[in-house]
């Protein structure tokens, strides 16, 4: 009685010859990720906007109030990055829910380097 070789990969080599099956593995980029900002205008109230960072990017009271500082002090801030499908989303739900509530409010997003 013969035996046949198996291969790495459990299965009979036919021929008797013990091959080795190597995987490889497709190389992935990880999707580009995206800043989302939030700028100063002289117009929206301070309250609005811990009350959008709160509302639309889970921050808590505290955290909200020092990102509002950081825009009303430095013009904008950088409040969160996230892939370019939530970041788009999460501008657009700034922009809407600001002007519903008259605000000049901007958000924009931009490609992280």
């Amino acid at each position: 009685m013969t035996m046949t070789p198996w291969t790495s990969t459990g299965q009979q080599d036919d021929d008797g010859d013990a091959s080795v099956v190597l995987e490889t593995r497709p190389k992935t980029k990880r999707p580009p990720l995206y800043k989302v900002m939030l700028l100063n205008d002289d117009f929206t109230p301070m309250e609005f906007v811990v009350h959008v960072l709160e509302r639309f990017f889970g921050m808590n009271h505290a955290q909200a109030f020092e990102i509002m500082l950081t825009v009303h002090k430095k013009g904008l801030a950088v409040v969160g990055v996230f892939s370019h499908e939530i970041a788009e989303t999460k501008v657009a739900q700034v922009m809407d829910f600001a002007r519903r509530h008259q605000h000049p409010l901007q958000c924009t997003m931009e490609k992280e380097e």
